[in-house]
């Protein structure tokens, strides 16, 4: 064989193989492409489900701010109305004790006024009798 016909087919063995190389190269960036067109057609077909579940995200979270708010308010009125039962229940024990005190001056001034009656009287627990 000469020298000639053996460089022939080297050099078209390199063609050849460069070929399938070139083939194959191609091949596999198509098939990617078909894969990446398939991936973003999924994605497509999600955005919308997304999008609606993002909705209802922030629709929950908008729920849970105004429950929020609501619970302050009603925490805020129910401070003030505890605060309104304190300085009521200040007011009847200061109203008792002034009571108490005519109780007592009432009988400091009746000469019929018996010390015990005096003392069942002053004791809110005790009812009063009548002898």
């Amino acid at each position: 064989m000469s020298t000639t016909i053996v460089i022939v087919i080297v050099v078209l063995a390199i063609v050849i193989v460069l070929l399938a190389a070139w083939l194959s190269l191609r091949a596999r960036r198509e098939h990617r492409r078909v894969e990446a067109r398939s991936i973003r057609d999924r994605a497509a077909e999600q955005e919308s489900e997304v999008a609606q579940r993002e909705a209802q995200a922030e629709e929950a979270a908008a729920r849970s701010r105004m429950a929020k708010a609501e619970s302050e308010a009603k925490a805020a009125q129910a401070e003030q109305l505890a605060q309104q039962a304190h300085a009521h229940r200040d007011e009847a024990a200061d109203s008792r004790t002034e009571l108490d005190k005519e109780w007592k001056r009432a009988d400091k001034v009746d000469p019929d006024s018996k010390s015990d009656e005096t003392q069942q009287r002053t004791d809110p627990e005790q009812t009063p009798h009548n002898p």
